[in-house]
């Protein structure tokens, strides 16, 4: 059993000021395998006081010592790769592979990204009659997900440090241990005291204490949207700046004049890639009227290659996260048999032969109207939802009629038609075809998807302020 009973305040490993603990449970296993300390309002606060300690320092520490603390950074990351991939795969039951290629590559790469976007970054720019200073928002408070214990923790720590704010940072109780070793890394090459600290616990006593504390000046936050709604909430009370990363409902956009095999396996890859727990997902796939059959044959044929099982013996798919998790995607699915959706692949209950296992089918629904139930809300599991199109232009309709708008996917070869979908859908991020992700570009979403942009020097800009001085003439 791993026991981390101790958060780490000031530089330093403390105990928490309160008895209360959780188990943390194994996904593929149903059983718990670590226990973690649930801290206490009076354990923020002392967070927050070693950051604001921290914070007159820190801010003011010369740009070429934070590109190279985060150089060290990424370098020891790198170092702990194999604690890492190992950790992830225990706490979220994600297969080796996945650890590995999706996981721990993600973390190091924002840490990496981070270092490169700061060396030219422009804290101070010189315009006819003013000068514009960035500095440093402040101390700022992070909570963060369970489905990429290390890509939205290292993406906002890493952007963080860049700007110079110290940090208190509050991961999801279900997959903590990721964080604990990312705590181990800044302890080893040197974070300054009070720059980084690190606090368990819950939603209810961390995550509202974080939103509502009067001495945090900015709150990044991502995770479903009704938990973003109420740290707006919480923030406004002391008109505190916030950060949103929310739910989607991405579409994906395949055209007339795709390989519909190839289409089937992108789509297919969409709702698998870490068991559909993936806020960006495409899960719901828009096909021509007349490729309707043919797709659909397609995914059948392509679905064995998407094997679900032991995350260590080389399956693509594993465990969903827990079994709240777990009941959820199941109300979904047979929701979707209930509102008049064709099931077409997968459904209800636990693969043959998984018994053991928060393990579910990845399950495509067709004949799906975009007013349905699943094609609104955001089911995070391996769900897929066909709808179909006559047109571009209701290809785009369909796409935007969503109250969401952090992703969206074009498929196909006509260039022309690649830009007008791409251009049309209103989304944070639209990936064309293939291409591989981009660390440098803005990652964020539109509508209830959220409100401002994390990676690269737009994560950056997300922790500072902006100051105009007028009649200062700046070396």
């Amino acid at each position: 059993m791993k026991r981390y009973l101790k958060h780490y305040i000031n530089g330093e490993w403390v105990e928490s000021t309160g008895s209360e603990t959780t188990e943390v449970i194994n996904p593929a296993t149903e059983e718990a395998f670590g226990e973690i300390s649930l801290g206490t309002k009076e354990d923020l606060d002392k967070a927050v006081q070693a950051a604001r300690d921290a914070f007159p320092h820190f801010s003011q520490m010369p740009k070429e010592e934070r590109v190279k603390m985060l150089e060290d950074i990424a370098e020891e990351y790198n170092n702990r790769k194999d604690d890492i991939i190992d950790t992830i795969t225990e706490e979220l039951g994600s297969p080796v592979e996945v650890s590995e290629k999706v996981h721990f590559m993600m973390g190091y790469n924002h840490f990496a990204q981070a270092a490169e976007s700061l060396k030219d970054f422009p804290f101070i720019e010189e315009y006819e009659g003013h000068t514009r200073m960035k500095e440093a928002s402040g101390v700022s408070g992070l909570i963060t997900p369970w489905n990429f214990p290390t890509n939205q923790t290292s993406t906002k720590i890493a952007s963080a440090f860049a700007a110079g704010s110290p940090v208190i940072l509050k991961p999801a109780e279900q997959t903590p241990f990721a964080a604990f070793i990312l705590t181990e890394i800044f302890d080893k090459v040197g974070v300054p005291k009070g720059v980084f600290n690190l606090v368990n616990g819950t939603g209810e006593v961390i995550g509202d204490g974080i939103s509502s504390h009067e001495d945090i000046d900015f709150v990044s936050f991502t995770g479903s949207g009704a938990t973003g709604e109420k740290i707006m909430k919480n923030a406004a009370e002391n008109i505190t700046n916030i950060a949103l990363e929310l739910g989607g409902k991405s579409p994906l956009i395949v055209l007339d004049d795709a390989d519909v095999e190839d289409a089937a396996r992108t789509a297919l890859t969409h709702i698998t890639n870490n068991t559909g727990q993936v806020c960006s997902a495409a899960t719901r796939t828009l096909i021509p009227s007349s490729m309707k059959e043919e797709f659909e044959q397609a995914i059948k044929d392509v679905l064995p290659e998407f094997k679900v099982g032991d995350p260590h013996e080389g399956n693509h798919m594993g465990p969903i996260v827990s079994e709240k998790q777990w009941d959820t995607v199941q109300s979904y699915m047979e929701k979707g048999t209930e509102e008049g959706a064709t099931l077409l692949v997968g459904g209800p209950g636990k693969p043959e032969g998984l018994e053991q296992g928060y393990y579910a089918k990845p399950t495509v629904f067709t004949e799906v109207d975009n007013d349905m139930v699943i094609a609104r809300e955001e089911i995070f599991g391996p769900v897929m939802c066909v709808l179909t199109y006559d047109s571009l232009d209701e290809a785009i309709e369909i796409a935007n009629d969503t109250e969401y708008g952090l992703a969206g996917y074009v498929y196909g070869k006509d260039e022309e038609k690649l830009r007008k979908a791409s251009a049309g859908i209103r989304a944070g991020r639209v990936k064309v075809n293939d291409t591989k992700a981009d660390f440098a570009a803005p990652f964020g979403g539109y509508k209830h998807s959220g409100i401002g942009r994390e990676w690269g020097d737009h994560g950056i800009e997300e922790y500072l302020e902006v100051k105009t001085i007028l009649g200062y003439p700046h070396k």
